[in-house]
């Protein structure tokens, strides 16, 4: 079978399926073949001499003549006008409960409506979802589903919160945007998972409209960067402050992959630069490697890899860090920083215990960070 052939097919599985954690009924809107793109006008890019554009979306600034694409594959030049060919295109749509984004410190236990595109600005060799985010739009099966039929689809499955993920929602920022203020306007919270490779300009627009950010921290060095990524580490450490300085919630995500950005030095920098620019009560997930795409040499982050990146986060002064992608183990759970309570017990993406009171611990009334009701 050949590779595209096999995308369309394992796409329209997920899109049928879901999650296989909650089904979702999306059986009002139609299915899609890769021809179907939009024409929707891109915003952030400047049109130039000759028909040509630069785009101002992300840190690449991509400039592009006429009948060109950006480096994301799902943005094109048509004449010196820039448009989106993905706005209300989602090629993945799942129910899954919120900590599997993972929020832990944001609506416990709310069932989420996840959508994505394809497409993506970066090209991370270690990628779980590259069979959607690395191809081009025509490559994969899609529903037409714009923003309100989002909406509504939230609303008809008990979906409290509309999450964009998968694949990098930057990349389809029109679709997002109007979508988080559709969803808005019906109460529902919308929140981001996403690399933070964005530029300022479009960040602060956003968090005009979202409630909760999760940004993917890949590595705290350059190199790694800009040997296994595909990008720039500062614009994403600018996006880290900037969500840490408005009113929308933040959380923060390291995958921590055997021997490539696992160095004991660099996660303390990490940390510390965490603490000193972010604050001490964001929480940081530790999460564990899994071989995939173009990392399939490298065996699963050990376990006890994580616990030192947890045990020194804790010494640098973070007070909530977790470790991610191991069932069961003790750093998936919340505890209070100041009577050391256990306060939120997981397992996995379930919460069983939660004893957190109007923001506060149940036991001692200490504020814990977040959004909890």
């Amino acid at each position: 079978m050949k590779r595209r052939r096999f995308i369309q097919l394992s796409t329209g599985a997920s899109l049928a399926a879901g999650s296989g954690l909650a089904p979702l009924c999306l059986d009002l809107y139609s299915f899609q073949d890769g021809s179907n793109l939009s024409r929707v006008e891109a915003r952030f890019y400047e049109k130039l001499p000759d028909r040509e554009i630069e785009c101002r979306l992300c840190p690449r600034n991509c400039r592009l003549g006429d009948k060109e694409r950006g480096y994301c594959g799902v943005r094109e030049n048509q004449g010196g006008t820039y448009y989106t060919l993905v706005y209300g295109k989602a090629c993945s749509a799942h129910a899954d409960p919120i900590e599997k984004k993972p929020f832990f410190h944001f609506l416990p236990s709310s069932r989420t409506l996840s959508i994505a595109t394809a497409g993506c600005n970066v090209n991370c060799r270690f990628c779980q979802n590259w069979e959607i985010s690395q191809v081009r739009p025509e490559q994969i099966r899609h529903f037409d589903l714009p923003p309100a039929a989002v909406t509504q689809a939230a609303l008809r499955n008990g979906c409290a919160v509309i999450a964009y993920t998968y694949s990098e929602p930057i990349v389809f920022y029109e679709y997002m945007y109007d979508t988080a203020v559709a969803a808005r306007a019906a109460g529902i919270k919308n929140v981001v998972v996403t690399g933070g490779h964005i530029n300022p300009e479009p960040l602060q627009e956003l968090l005009k409209v979202v409630d909760a950010v999760k940004i993917d921290l890949k590595a705290f060095d350059q190199d790694f960067y800009s040997q296994y990524v595909k990008g720039e580490l500062q614009p994403v450490l600018d996006a880290i402050k900037a969500v840490a300085r408005s009113t929308v919630w933040l959380e923060i995500v390291y995958l921590v992959i055997p021997s490539l950005n696992d160095r004991s030095s660099d996660l303390r920098d990490m940390c510390r630069w965490v603490r000193e620019e972010v604050g001490h009560g964001v929480p940081l997930h530790f999460s564990r490697f899994q071989p995939n795409y173009l990392m399939k040499n490298l065996p699963p982050t050990p376990v006890s890899t994580l616990e030192k990146a947890h045990a020194i986060a804790r010494e640098e002064g973070l007070d909530f860090v977790y470790v991610g992608n191991v069932p069961g183990h003790e750093g998936e759970n919340t505890f209070c920083p100041e009577c050391s309570k256990l306060v939120v017990r997981r397992w996995g993406y379930e919460v069983r215990d939660l004893h957190i009171k109007d923001g506060q611990c149940a036991f001692c009334g200490h504020a814990i960070p977040g959004i909890w009701a």
